[in-house]
């Protein structure tokens, strides 16, 4: 699919990602607890669920809409240039490993690098989060109302997980600083283990809004386009519009995005000094 695709075809395509994602959800929740299978690197891990689950939503999209599938197990074509789905079979790997109920799976088109449908599956919480470009988010089937502006004061805020040694691409000190700074603005600060929760908790109003430090596109197109779809605003944490290719993601509704941003930009530029 080279040309950008229309309401129509991305309804479709939407109503067919859906009965993919639905027929996968009795082997998700039966697997709740899976041990780590697959060791990916230093603090992760993938289970032998993520990959059954990976495997077997991409052979269904595949063969149902003929859209190459990028998952986060296997990989797959390069998601900045034509249509792809993308694809994370586990979100929040962690907590569905040790039995904890924020886990789900997450799947986006994207066309260009721009997330055009997004769906977001919490088979053990029963919650389905379904857009395309331009809303509404649907509810387990049912419509939410676009976002309200709203203040950082009277709401709760997603925070991506940290560690205070950690010296990778966002340091752990600036996440502690960070940290720090949003509990004086908003003593509501959540941390789920999940970057799609986040994002999806953030497009249906429940949370004022999401910071996440990973860049993985797997893990941020579907809730990205989740955000947009409902209204709201969708950065990266230095204000730049919000890419395929971004490093960390700052989503939530109108003005308190600004305050978030804000609060950002000074812890930043306190520890430049």
């Amino acid at each position: 699919m080279n040309a950008a695709p229309n309401t129509a075809e991305l309804t479709d395509l939407l109503a067919v990602a859906t009965r993919v994602l639905d027929e996968i959800v009795p082997r998700f929740v039966e697997g709740v607890g899976a041990p780590s299978a697959v060791t990916k690197g230093h603090n992760d891990f993938a289970t032998e669920l993520d990959l059954e689950l990976e495997r077997t939503i991409s052979a269904e999209l595949q063969q149902r809409t003929g859209i190459a599938v990028h998952g986060e197990e296997f990989g797959g074509p390069a998601l900045t240039s034509g249509t792809a789905w993308v694809l994370d079979p586990i979100d929040g790997t962690f907590n569905y490993s040790s039995g904890h109920p924020m886990s789900g799976t997450l799947l986006a088109l994207v066309h260009e690098g721009d997330p055009v449908v997004g769906l977001t599956w919490l088979p053990v919480l029963g919650r389905r989060y379904a857009a395309v470009v331009g809303g509404p988010v649907y509810l387990d089937g049912v419509a939410l109302p676009r976002l309200e502006p709203a203040k950082l004061a009277d709401a709760m805020i997603g925070f991506g997980t940290f560690n205070l040694d950690s010296a990778g691409r966002i340091p752990g000190q600036f996440r502690f600083d960070l940290l720090g700074a949003l509990s004086r603005l908003s003593s509501r600060v959540r941390m789920h283990g999940a970057t799609g929760i986040d994002l999806a908790f953030t497009a249906a109003g429940v949370l004022g809004g999401a910071i996440v430090f990973g860049h993985h596109p797997w893990d941020n197109a579907a809730g990205v386009a989740l955000v947009r779809a409902a209204g709201g605003v969708v950065t990266d944490l230095a204000g730049a519009p919000w890419t395929i290719t971004s490093g960390s993601v700052l989503a939530a509704a109108p003005g308190v995005h600004e305050e978030l941003l804000d609060m950002i930009c000074t812890v930043s530029d306190e520890e430049r000094g």
